[in-house]
């Protein structure tokens, strides 16, 4: 799973390591080390400039809610989708036929940028009281994730032709290989970036394989360390967030 993320890139500055257009527009993206579902966040799409779709695809980040909204999705109140179970993650197994899905498969696939992401190892204390210790992952050269996901553009159909857009998005998991079976069963798909232009060409399919569970060696420069629970509320988010615990600060809580 994942269901909370770290993610300190400035929009401006990573359109110019992509080479991309950078269309975050006012959204605002200061470093957040808590992000969690209903956040905008930040993704990269591939699409043709809409004045001039004869032109070749070029590569965009666009703001977007994370937690998926299906197109077909009914509103509650004018502008507002029906709320319903917060589709953050997808499995990448079963999403080209899940119906919340199975449309962004096909030609709206984006990738998620993030320092990191969290998970929580649970286990039973002295007491008989449960210890939640969370852990980070990143890469060990703090070099940015870059997580395959999908996208949606959602708009109330009472509303015509006024409606306004509403771009979200999830993040694909698949089965955990490697070290990082030993945090959880499943992990975010990665993407690496010699597949980037199969995954979001807009105008073809992805290639099936890139939906598959990626071999241990796509996560052997991944890094795991404990890190404070602070993190467990979303109420919390800053650096400190990220400092490395040490075997006696983790507790009852070891990977070993």
């Amino acid at each position: 799973m994942c269901g909370r993320y770290a993610t300190t890139t400035n929009p401006a500055t990573l359109a110019v390591e992509l080479d991309a257009i950078d269309e975050t527009g006012d959204k605002g993206f200061d470093p957040n080390y808590n992000v969690a579902p209903t956040n905008q966040v930040l993704t990269v799409v591939e699409r043709h400039d809409r004045d001039h779709p004869e032109d070749p695809a070029s590569l965009r980040l666009r703001a977007m809610r994370w937690g998926l909204v299906p197109a077909w999705s009914k509103a509650s109140e004018p502008g507002v989708p029906a709320k319903g179970k917060p589709l953050f993650n997808a499995r990448a197994d079963k999403a080209a036929t899940a119906p919340s899905f199975r449309d962004s498969v096909k030609k709206r696939r984006c990738l998620v940028p993030m320092d990191g992401w969290y998970e929580w190892v649970t286990e039973s204390g002295g007491s008989g009281k449960a210890v939640k210790q969370p852990f980070f992952m990143s890469k060990s050269d703090g070099g940015l994730l870059y997580m395959a996901g999908l996208w949606s553009v959602w708009r109330d159909r009472g509303q015509g032709e006024d409606a306004k857009p509403l771009l979200s998005c999830t993040i694909l998991t698949t089965d955990a290989v490697g070290e990082l079976t030993k945090v959880h069963d499943r992990m975010p798909l990665p993407m690496p970036r010699e597949h980037w232009a199969a995954w979001l060409d807009p105008d073809h399919p992805a290639p099936e394989e890139l939906l598959e569970t990626p071999a241990p060696e796509a996560v052997s420069d991944i890094l795991i360390r404990a890190v404070p629970s602070l993190v467990n509320s979303v109420r919390n988010n800053g650096p400190e967030l990220l400092d490395q615990l040490d075997e006696a600060e983790a507790g009852q809580i070891s990977l070993i």
